[in-house]
């Protein structure tokens, strides 16, 4: 590949735009207005901070109270330590499960502080989401429903009990059916409750409702296959992957566990053995996946089923009616190119799809069968169970409400006041029935229309299981008691079906003494102590078995067309709605951590927005910021621009789970609702349409981007190398090709002992996928406090890492001299053909750091292990220390977050103080902050081997970036160790130091980005 590539973080850095000079003259923020120092508030008039994370809800003091109130321990076991023996300052561990996934939640004095994933998990094994790391502060949340309420009003528990069975009685009198309304359960227990409860209310019927439905899926194997199931993938054993819109790194289904399979194949491992996939990605919209695709072509939603006709095709040797050109000539050229890949890798392919069209996902279906996927990438005798929502049969319940059959409903994390597409026909239809309880632990906007609220627990007080994928058992185990009066929903189910067990621990307990812990032997209490303290339960997998496809593909082609015919009216933009990796369905709106996390490909952060090719905003006469008016499906929301490389042309892509009304005071009017966008076609909830019409407010409203708050000032730092170019050098671009220099050969400073220990990290830009669930887990790990939309629009977000998205042009057009020469960037015609570097970025830790020579306290200083040290209490914050790191990874406290009572709008109050990490020193207005390589816990690692008299073994000090890693991008370790795994890591070819020709000798090695060109280079 090209070394004199250009890469760039943003447009406006590539165009060099005045904004953008001008912010970079100043090394610093944004400074404090002076109307506020003279105040002495140094809060800005216009966004009161005392209204911020207090008035969001963070602060009670019943948290305190449930902390103290041991968990009893006959029910509860940890995962390696016994509750009676918890000894203050020192943690325990227990084992438990988050959405089917296997955890381990760590607690400090009976509090729940941090989640961790479990090592035997098969999903990420040891991995977890930002999602996942940033549940922990639910559960400190005072938005949460904290009393039943009955019409509104708080009522008692027994109350609460008398009025739902008295109304249930005459509901069932009546004839009239009842309606249980749930997310996804994949849990054995809660099944046998809802069985039971429709035993006792014959006219009940269960309906699994997703707001992101995969009912495309099921469906489209059961016509394919007669197996209505969610399929297992698996990536790991694919050479070639070809997806058509579906983000699986990023949002589509297991995101984690995919991620895990989808590195295996190309990381340093995979490489040194000469191996590595192949993935291409056509898509609208530029996906976390599509950024990590070796070729990506973007193609309208309206084209993608056309796209797979042609496809089929040409694996086929047929010709379906429908397919014809695209309007993208590469990705028409790449079509061929890709189904003889796909052949040639036949029995190891993988062709996926994110359409919820069951007609699309049938032909899917068709071209695997042909590739021989099935019983090798795709395993549908293990099935998955993460995802069972019926399109259908949510339609024809909400028809019943209109037809006034329903009695009495019930909703277990299930919102559609919020998520289904026709909300008000929904909310209206609702007002019919006699009996509504909602089970939502916040005021949502389904609960807020419910006569009853009975609020669930938070998981992390609840007894449960699950059964994410079949043969997979996780078990859920408090780790606190109850902070407010709530109640698990299944145990209200249980006194009102009037069940003779009616507490929701016991009926657990029956279920694995009867079911799995009895087929191993180990029923009784020695059997269930084992299992809460491994937290899982692996059965033997069926063998996945090979299927023949039987299905009628040309009505499913015609089907297709018409779908497609349906998109595309003149020169009619058109619209995809789609999940963002932070946000998702919109369940944790609330969540600050995940607001404040920046989009992995956009940057924004606290907002969706309207996706635009640079192209068409050129076109269009808009610029970034500008307020449009968006309209489609009758439904209409105003949402800012944002100038996307890689967006289709003639499409816009919005982003689903903003704009709740009440989700608690963090989420309330946080961007625009996109689900009305949704539509009903054949059975299933569309997630595309036509834009009939959209034009400018007027408005502006910047969006908070963190992309280019830091500039290398032109400096070179991403490297990259094509698979063809590795396998005949793998130093190919590291810089080490040939000769390499020596930049520390001469040097002014002296080199520091390091006798015992030299702690250096390696990160893999092959492995890391971008996806930021490190950022909230350093965030949680160290006590990095949340700042809010405006502060992070002056540049003073907080973050410790951050991960650093790099543009480049594919070679199909402009020179960096044309770049150069040509003004309007606007005018240049590849913004569509773009790759994309993902950079994870922290102190580096420099043995020679310039930070350390400015700072004229030494609050900055080198610790005899190789670690930069920061003395918070020496700080007087100069920042001279941040003007002369060349990275740019430390962060000037503006305000006391945490320790001044002035902010309590923030992170400082009682509730959220409880999330806080007690091994690590908050810090205090108007110092530097930075990464410290999670120094706590390398003194804890270090005292637990010194106690145990032992010498520290390598991979048991694990940072808190690199223990949620699902793709084990990040390793960390001792350098003195020549046996470490990242003494092994950092000895690659591929292996390079950012700006290591300042000879400040970063103790942070990274390993080149390879991308697996193939045919599709030229």
């Amino acid at each position: 590949m090209d070394s004199n590539k250009k890469y760039w973080k943003g447009l406006e850095e590539l165009n060099k735009t005045p904004e953008f000079v001008e912010k970079n003259k100043n090394e610093f923020a944004e400074p404090i207005p002076i109307e506020d120092l003279l105040s002495g508030s140094g809060l800005s008039a216009k966004t009161p901070r005392r209204d911020f994370l207090k008035a969001l809800g963070f602060g009670v003091g019943a948290v305190t109270l449930a902390a103290c109130q041991k968990v009893p321990v006959h029910k509860s076991i940890p995962y390696l330590i016994k509750p009676e023996e918890v000894t203050p300052g020192v943690a325990n561990y227990y084992s438990s499960s988050y959405e089917g996934q296997a955890i381990l939640v760590k607690t400090r004095e009976g509090r729940p502080i941090k989640v961790e994933g479990n090592p035997n998990d098969i999903f990420a094994k040891g991995g977890l989401s930002a999602q996942g790391q940033a549940s922990v502060l639910d559960l400190y949340d005072a938005n949460r429903t904290q009393d039943p309420k009955i019409n509104g009003a708080d009522a008692a528990w027994p109350e609460v009990d008398a009025y739902v069975l008295r109304e249930l009685a005459a509901v069932a009198a009546s004839g009239k059916g009842i309606r249980i309304v749930t997310s996804t359960v994949h849990s054995p227990s809660t099944l046998g409750v809802i069985a039971d409860f429709v035993a006792k209310y014959p006219t009940t019927k269960h309906i699994n409702y997703d707001a992101v439905s995969y009912t495309g899926i099921i469906q489209a194997n059961q016509n394919s296959f007669g197996k209505a199931v969610l399929p297992h993938y698996n990536f790991d054993k694919a050479e070639v992957i070809v997806s058509f819109g579906a983000d699986f790194l990023g949002s589509w289904i297991s995101p984690e566990e995919f991620t895990r399979q989808y590195v295996s194949n190309r990381n340093s491992k995979s490489l040194e053995a000469k191996k590595m996939s192949r993935h291409i990605q056509f898509e609208a919209g530029m996906s976390l996946t599509g950024t990590n695709a070796d070729n990506r072509f973007p193609i309208k939603p309206s084209e993608e089923g056309i796209a797979l006709l042609s496809l089929y095709n040409a694996i086929a040797g047929t010709s379906l009616a429908g397919a014809k050109k695209l309007s993208n000539k590469a990705a028409d050229t790449a079509i061929t190119l890709v189904a003889k890949e796909l052949l040639a890798a036949k029995g190891k392919a993988l062709v996926v799809a994110g359409s919820n069209d069951v007609a699309t996902q049938t032909l899917v279906n068709a071209i695997n069968s042909l590739l021989g996927s099935y019983g090798n990438t795709i395993d549908l005798d293990n099935p998955s169970k993460q995802y069972a929502g019926n399109d259908q049969d949510f339609v024809g319940f909400v028809n019943e409400l209109a037809a006034g059959s329903i009695g009495a409903v019930l909703f277990l994390n299930a919102n559609p006041a919020y998520d289904y597409f026709k909300a008000k026909e929904f909310t209206d239809a609702l007002k019919k029935v006699r009996l509504t309880v909602s089970f939502s632990d916040h005021g949502d906007e389904t609960a807020l229309l419910s006569k009853v609220v009975a609020p669930n627990h938070h998981y992390l007080e609840s007894w449960g299981d699950a059964n994410a994928v079949e043969g997979y058992y996780t078990v859920i185990q408090p780790t606190i008691n109850p902070v407010y009066n709530t109640r698990q929903a299944e145990h209200s189910l249980l006194v009102w079906a009037e069940n003779p067990v009616k507490d929701y621990y016991t009926y657990v307990r029956n279920t694995w003494d009867k079911g799995l812990l009895a087929k191993g032997g180990l029923s009784g209490q020695k059997g269930w102590e084992s299992l809460l303290q491994a937290g899982l339960i692996k059965a033997a997998p069926a063998t996945a078995g090979t299927y023949t496809f039987s299905h009628d593909l040309n009505a499913v082609a015609q089907t297709i067309v018409d779908h497609s015919n349906s998109l595309v009216s003149g020169d009619k933009f058109e619209l995809q709605v789609y999940q963002s990796v932070a946000m998702g369905d919109g369940k944790r709106a609330n969540n600050p951590w995940l607001q404040e996390l920046p989009d992995p490909v956009s940057k924004v952060t606290w907002d969706n927005f309207a996706a635009m090719s640079m192209t068409d905003i050129q076109k269009l006469g808009f610029e970034e910021g500008d307020v449009i008016k968006v309209e489609a499906n009758g439904y209409s929301v105003e949402v800012p621009v944002l100038a996307q490389p890689g967006q289709a042309q003639g499409t816009i892509s919005i982003a689903v789970g903003y704009g709740r009304v009440s989700a608690g005071l963090v989420g309330n009017n946080v961007g625009k609702n996109a689900f009305p966008f949704y539509s009903y076609r054949n059975g299933t909830f569309q997630t595309t349409a036509v834009i009939t019409d959209f034009k400018k407010t007027g408005i502006i409203s910047p969006l908070a981007q963190t992309q280019t708050h830091h500039s290398y000032e032109g400096r070179s730092v991403i490297r990259e190398a094509s698979f063809t170019a590795y396998k005949k050098n793998p130093a190919a671009g590291s810089g080490n090709e040939g000769e390499h220099k020596d930049y520390n050969k001469t040097s002014l400073w002296d080199d520091h002992d390091r006798p015992v220990y030299n702690w250096v990290m390696a990160i893999d830009l092959n492995a890391c996928t971008g996806c930021g669930a490190c950022v909230v887990a350093c965030s949680a790990e160290n006590n990095i406090p949340v700042v809010g939309k405006d502060e992070v629009k002056r540049r003073r977000e907080m973050h410790w890492i951050r991960i650093d998205r790099y543009y480049s042009f594919n070679d199909h057009g402009d020179s960096e001299e044309a770049i150069t020469k040509e003004k309007d960037i606007a005018k240049l015609t590849n913004f569509d053909n773009v790759s994309v570097v993902h950079q994870p970025m922290l102190c580096q830790h420099c043995d020679h750091a310039p930070c350390e020579t400015v700072c004229p306290v030494l609050a900055t200083v080198h610790s005899s292990e190789g670690l930069n040290q920061m003395a918070y209490n020496r700080c007087i914050g100069t920042r001279y220390c941040a003007n002369n790191c060349p990275y740019k990874v430390r962060r000037f406290n503006w305000f006391n977050y945490w320790n001044d009572s002035r902010f309590d709008n923030y992170l400082n109050n009682e509730h959220t103080q409880l999330v806080l990490n007690p091994d690590v020193t908050t810090r205090f207005r108007g110092v530097m902050e930075k990464c410290s390589m999670c120094v706590q816990r390398i003194q804890a690692g270090k005292l637990k081997a010194k106690i145990e008299k032992r010498p520290l073994k390598d991979g048991e000090i694990k940072v808190a970036c690199q223990q949620t890693c699902s793709a084990n991008a990040i390793v960390f370790g001792n350098a003195n160790d020549p046996n470490s795994e990242v003494s092994k890591a950092l000895k690659s070819e591929r292996t390079y130091y950012v700006l290591e020709e300042l000879n400040v000798q970063p103790g942070i090695g990274y390993q080149v980005k390879v991308r697996n060109l193939s045919e599709l280079e030229a």
